[in-house]
């Protein structure tokens, strides 16, 4: 049996620097902080606005408990569910239940087949008594969730005495065995019916890290040699791509401040090779925040670049981007706007490209926000699905005749990909479509592949 100190994290995204003692919170902690991030996600929240209010000692812990608890939370409900089938009037330690038998579960599983875990630095690793003695310390610490101490102990300790048999019952539902909604699990079957399995299982898996090196600041090769001088396992996919076989803080890697790479997933960095653009073309980067996309297109040519989004604030970080990686000049205007209000943003002189990479319900992005899957309702696709052909349609009057537009999306759904691209073509005689990837699907991280999310591209040549 494997033995863990109490309290100790095995495994943490967040290296600490070993030059740097920090005192690891306590697991207890850990579990109220991710109890709250539960029940703001439960609640309509997004993860990242949750981590905002949490404090810095806390941070790091309790992101690496909540994304582990959104990956299980399916089998979480379900267990629940049938060993306290009143729902407790408390959200917060409905919550702290639901992430409790996630771990215990997970600690469980590690107790049996140890060997599983040894790679899976993403999963958060304790004894399986630390988590039930940290658990109910939790709630005892808090005198909203006190009244619930006996309740959460008796919970977790019947799991672990009939987890075999809860387990097998459990797993029957489709929820609890991919841990995503049931419309969203239907909605992927009906859509890729051979592959839609692996498609669940992916976005259970942590995406990796991977960079965009700036070439007009450093090479591919350069940027490995200086990885592998650090002790840190990389390779390129191609283009100008670099994955991390595990994930590390980005300021400590080489190069950060000196902007020689962006961090951007594989498939999201194809947007710069799809659209054609050269030195001297007037470029439009729509929904452009937080300026991945704008970077990797000014990298690549000298041209005239307008960055739009409708979120001001999240348009600082576009200004913030280029600075840092050297390529922001007069030539390059931020300009905060509603892509489909031409009038406020527009000056009539057409595009010679456009980047349309329009709202979604990020569904191929999962593995890396978690927290999205739950967030989602099914009726949203038809409302991003109206919202993105209203901007294309906009954005489609200020391309030059000759010009392109790339279509893109974060997205699995047809609804957010090829349904409306092939919709945006009947509707527009003058729209040429061009040869472009289609819909990509999550690859899993492995060493040599290139591993990158879900999304969509289609291009569009606007024809006389």
């Amino acid at each position: 049996m494997l033995q863990f100190p109490p309290n100790t994290l095995l495994f943490s995204k967040h290296p600490v620097s070993s030059s740097t003692p920090t005192l690891a919170p306590s697991l207890s902690d850990t579990l109220l902080a991710s109890s709250r991030h539960i029940q703001g996600v439960l609640s309509g929240k997004s993860l990242t606005e949750c981590l905002a209010a949490t404090p810095d000692s806390l941070r790091a812990s309790s992101q690496s408990v909540s994304f582990h608890a959104l990956r299980r939370l399916g089998l979480a409900r379900q267990l629940r569910q049938m060993m306290v089938p009143r729902k407790p009037q408390s959200a917060w330690f409905d919550a702290l239940l639901l992430v409790s038998l996630a771990l215990v579960d997970t600690a469980a599983q590690a107790q049996d087949g140890p060997e599983f875990f040894q790679d899976r630095p993403d999963v958060p690793l304790y004894a399986v008594h630390t988590v039930v003695d940290q658990a109910v310390s939790a709630a005892d610490s808090q005198i909203a969730l006190r009244p619930y101490k006996a309740l959460l102990n008796g919970t977790l300790r019947r799991f672990l005495r009939e987890r075999e048999a809860l387990l097998a019952v459990a797993m029957n539902t489709q929820e609890a065995k991919w841990n995503h909604p049931q419309w969203w699990i239907r909605r992927l079957k009906k859509a890729y019916p051979t592959q839609f399995e692996e498609i669940l299982a992916v976005s259970n898996e942590p995406g990796p890290l991977t960079l965009r090196v700036n070439l007009r600041r450093c090479s591919v090769q350069r940027m490995l040699a200086l990885l592998e001088q650090t002790g840190i396992q990389a390779w390129s996919p191609g283009g100008a791509a670099v994955i991390l076989a595990q994930a590390q803080p980005v300021t400590s890697l080489p190069g950060f401040n000196e902007g020689w790479w962006s961090v951007q997933d594989y498939s999201a960095q194809q947007a710069g090779y799809l659209l054609p653009i050269a030195d001297g073309m007037r470029v439009l980067d729509a929904c452009a925040a937080p300026g991945g996309k704008t970077a990797h297109l000014l990298e690549q040519a000298d041209v005239s670049m307008l960055a739009l989004d409708s979120d001001p604030q999240r348009l600082t970080r576009v200004n913030d981007t280029l600075q840092r990686l050297g390529l922001w000049s007069d030539n390059v205007q931020t300009v905060a706007a509603d892509a489909v209000d031409l009038d406020s943003w527009w000056d009539g002189e057409g595009f010679d490209a456009i980047l349309a990479d329009v709202p979604c319900t990020a569904s191929g992005i999962v593995r890396r926000h978690p927290d999205i899957r739950w967030l989602r309702r099914e009726s949203d696709i038809l409302a991003t699905a109206a919202l993105q052909q209203e901007i294309t349609d906009a954005l489609w009057r200020t391309l030059k005749p000759g010009g392109h537009m790339l279509y893109a999306t974060c997205s699995l759904f047809p609804q957010e990909g090829a349904v409306q691209a092939n919709a945006f073509g009947y509707r527009h005689p003058d729209a040429q479509c061009l040869e472009a990837p289609g819909q990509i699907l999550p690859k899993p991280n492995r060493a040599g592949q290139s591993s990158g999310d879900g999304f969509f591209y289609a291009l569009f040549r606007k024809v006389t």
